[in-house]
């Protein structure tokens, strides 16, 4: 179908068109329509095939030139140095590619296990399906908090309102119609005019529907313009500070390169071989399995998180779940139980009343928009008989009025019945119901009453709903806003919802760990405040959102420091303390689960919501908690501390010793009358050196890094590389010395030992630097022990072996080995006291509170 036959057609020629029935479809026609149609999501947002990603790797400028510059190499008859470049670019590539995919894989797996299901029917029953196997013409099943799985003419609509803001800019919910099946209706090729149909990636706010899909994948609306409308999320703090670390090095590679060619040709050297030196000189000093080591490290971390029961949708969100210092959650859920019990049910007097329960019970049962956990607790309370009343109709609730009414009939009777915060409900009130049967005027004086009624209940720990009703006429057949007027005041619903035993241990954790804790709600402040007391949780400070409503950006942001509890707060005020809380330099994490926390979820540094959500909240977030426990959030920010840790660990690796190393290369060429290195033995290291880091994201992380927030800060690991850099040469050149005073070295002998010795200091290294601790304190993982002796050890005994003649190497003698056993313990030793000094003295660690304030091991406390 086009789209513009999605909304002009009568249903009934839409269902012969998909040949399809109200009923749905079989198991066996939907495998047939999957195979034909595909899998139900955008291809833009597809994983590219593997081939593409593995050819992707050779379009890096240093491999491309690298190739070149061997096959010239083979052109002139060095063939067998053309196939060991050829070997060396292959397994680096191979090594980086299988590693990248596998943790890919796992973190689609992890993906797929929240991912977006819907009630469909199939075989005459309806079940749940992932939105991802959905075909056109199956019928689904739409709620309030649904997200619209795919381009759907409606069947059924009762009260259904859409927010269709992501396709057509309309901030407001569209009212959506289920046409008559042969009424013809005009052509609607804009969304925002399509009243019968619902489209791709927009969420139900209220409301119920029968849908029969129509258009699935990139066919449809949503697909059609995802290269637009679903622009990358700006890149993090992390991502951001390892594309600029990645710019530096590539300004260093450029000025050695052309540094040691032009040496080289001064020199009057072979400009082939000074060009294959140079290019491998390069690729020696470019962190190339740096995308490797960041996606299997923060993988790994998603994956020890996922044991735990929080799955981490986006790779990008574990730096943030690290560096977050302040955690704004809603109360209900989060702090409290969610088991909520309705407890009692109060007229304005304070006396129990069936009729307050009755007119309650009639709402909730009647209504079909957003249904809370206080409607399934009345429910849940006991059933009344409701024969011969019958639902005329609806205004649907929302967070702005905060009050849902339903129209209900019974014979000659007819109310509206209105049921929200008391506060709304009492404004909208003109009398009240005195507990007799009669109708008093509501007066300043019974007013003043029911709020102390009110206010008691909300310090006793109680959550409270309004109740009142209005008569109406036998000929008022719909419901407006205009309707909730003149109301005449019921009583109260009393529900008790207890704070959680664990988030009182949660919340010290946290605050423990840096991580400062903000309560946004649309609960009232007595209530919060109970609860705040119940958990030990100091309130510095309350603002609600009427307090918000009439405040400038200005006073909000001065006021935010000695604020901690924000109350009866709407989506759009959530969202703006939260912007408020960015723009002060916070990194912020919001908690919630609700229709109405989708947008804050959204702002947030770090969306978290819970498996439980409504879809549209669920979608936003970048974490999802499979278990709705403030415990696991601690767990999850001491696991993306974890994670940035270890990637810094590498980075901070390959800007020093490494860069030594590759800085001492360049110098040698100007005193020596060959190569320090052949091409081939630069480019050996080199592979040596990378199967050695790629232990790292197994690493484990010393207390002290993960006891604050880890934030990336490029200035200190700017700052690490040329103090730490020096160190690595000064004993490169030390090793010079000795081989050709001490040794006597020629060109194969100069170039084996100083392979033997650049190697060993380089991957040993990574045993000091990766704690700021004395490294004798803080043993590392099996894995990492194993892979760096093993790699220091191949590098020491390849020229004993007949292999290493291969590569150029020649037998090097005993003593040669006792001096490199020395100089390394002693280059280790003074990298330890050296590192010691510039954390204590360079970078000692930050106070708290500052988004960019320097310190830490690359990531900084703060």
């Amino acid at each position: 179908m086009t789209p513009d036959d999605l909304g002009s057609p009568p249903l009934s020629a839409v269902l012969r068109t998909l040949d399809a029935t109200a009923a749905g479809l079989d198991g066996a026609e939907v495998e047939r329509r999957r195979r034909r149609y595909g899998p139900n999501r955008s291809l833009a947002h597809g994983r590219r095939p593997p081939w593409v990603q593995f050819l992707s790797r050779f379009l890096n400028p240093l491999v491309l030139i690298l190739l070149f510059a061997s096959g010239l190499s083979a052109a002139t008859g060095n063939v067998a140095s053309f196939v060991i470049v050829l070997a060396m670019v292959l397994l680096s590539v191979t090594l980086d590619f299988v590693q990248e995919m596998r943790a890919e894989t796992a973190v689609d797996a992890l993906r797929r296990s929240v991912a977006l299901r819907v009630r469909v029917r199939r075989d005459g029953i309806e079940r749940s399906e992932p939105a991802e196997q959905l075909v056109p013409g199956d019928v689904v099943r739409l709620a309030a908090g649904d997200l619209v799985p795919a381009d759907c003419r409606l069947i059924e609509a009762r009260d259904l309102f859409v927010n269709q803001a992501m396709l057509t800019g309309e901030p407001y919910p569209v009212e959506k119609h289920a046409d008559a099946p042969d009424a013809l209706s005009a052509p609607h090729p804009d969304p925002a005019e399509a009243l019968d149909t619902v489209f791709m990636g927009t969420s139900v706010i209220s409301g119920s529907g029968l849908a029969l899909v129509c258009r699935t994948g990139d066919a449809t609306a949503f697909g059609q313009l995802s290269g637009t409308l679903q622009a990358p999320p700006p890149p993090t703090a992390f991502e951001l500070g390892i594309r600029r670390f990645g710019f530096l090095i590539l300004r260093l590679t450029v000025v050695l390169v052309l540094f040691v060619l032009a040496v080289n040709t001064l020199f009057h050297r072979p400009w082939l071989e000074s060009l294959m030196f140079a290019l491998a000189l390069a690729v020696g000093l470019t962190p190339e399995l740096l995308p490797m080591i960041v996606t299997v490290t923060l993988a790994r971390g998603a994956m020890r998180l996922a044991k735990r029961r929080v799955i981490v949708k986006r790779l990008a969100a574990m730096h943030n779940i690290g560096a977050m210092d302040l955690l704004c959650t809603d109360k209900t859920g989060t702090l409290t139980e969610a088991t909520i019990r309705m407890v009692r049910h109060l007229d304005g007097r304070g006396a129990e009343s069936e009729r307050v329960f009755r007119l309650a019970y009639l709402n909730s049962r009647f209504e079909s928009g957003i249904r809370s956990p206080l409607d399934e607790a009345i429910l849940a309370f006991r059933a009344v008989d409701l024969t011969g009343w019958e639902k005329i109709d609806e205004v649907p609730f929302d967070f702005e009025r905060r009050r849902v009414s339903v129209l209900v009939a019974n014979g000659a009777e007819r109310l509206l019945v209105v049921k929200g915060a008391p506060e709304d409900v009492l404004r909208q009130s003109t009398h009240y119901e005195t507990g007799d049967g009669a109708v008093a005027p509501l007066d300043p004086a019974a007013r003043a009453e029911l709020d102390r009624l009110f206010q008691t209940l909300g310090e006793d720990g109680f959550r409270v709903l309004a109740i009142a009703s209005k008569a109406v006429g036998a000929d008022h057949v719909s419901a407006a806003l205009a309707d909730e007027s003149d109301l005449a005041f019921a009583g109260y619903a009393v529900f008790l919802d207890p704070p959680k035993p664990s988030a009182m241990a949660a919340i010290h954790a946290l605050t423990t760990a840096g991580v400062n804790i903000r309560i946004l709600t649309g609960d009232n402040e007595r209530v919060t405040r109970h609860v705040c007391a119940e958990l030990g949780l100091t309130v510095t400070g309350l603002l609600t959102g009427d307090d918000l409503r009439g405040m400038s950006e200005e006073a909000l942001r001065a006021r935010l420091a000695k604020v901690n509890v924000f109350c009866r707060v709407t989506p759009a005020q959530k969202e703006r303390v939260l912007l408020a809380h960015k723009r002060a330099g916070r990194v912020v994490g919001f908690l919630g689960d609700g229709i109405n926390d989708a947008s804050a979820i959204h702002a947030a540094d770090i969306g978290i919501s819970v498996d439980s959500a409504a879809d549209v909240a669920k979608e936003a977030a970048g974490v999802i908690l499979l278990d709705q426990d403030l415990s696991v959030v601690q767990e999850a920010v001491m696991e993306g501390r974890r994670t940035v840790q270890n990637v810094t660990k590498y980075i901070l690796m390959g800007s020093s010793s490494n860069f030594g190393n590759m800085f001492s290369m360049a110098g040698a060429s100007l005193f020596l009358p060959f190569l320090p290195m052949l091409p081939i033995q630069v480019l050996l290291n080199n592979l040596l050196y990378d199967a050695s880091e790629a232990s790292i994201p197994f690493d484990t992380v010393e207390a002290e890094a993960l006891a604050r927030p880890a934030q990336w800060d490029l200035r200190l690991i700017q700052r690490f590389m040329l103090v730490l850099g020096p160190v690595s040469s000064l004993f490169d050149f030390l090793t010079f010395y000795v081989l050709i005073h001490v040794f006597g070295a020629g060109e194969a002998l100069f170039q084996t030992g100083w392979f033997v010795e650049s190697l060993a200091t380089q991957v040993l290294v990574i045993f000091v630097i990766r704690t700021r601790r004395s490294s004798l304190r803080d043993r590392p993982p099996p894995v990492l022990i194993g892979l760096t002796l093993g790699a220091a050890t191949v590098g020491a005994l390849l020229p004993l072996t007949p292999l290493g003649a291969f590569f150029g190497f020649v037998v090097p003698p005993v003593s040669f080995y006792l001096f490199l056993a020395a100089a390394v313990a002693t280059y280790l030793l003074l990298v330890e006291t050296v590192k010691r000094l510039f954390f204590r003295c360079i970078a000692p660690r930050p106070g708290p509170g500052r988004r960019n304030a320097p310190a830490g091991t690359g990531f900084h406390a703060g």
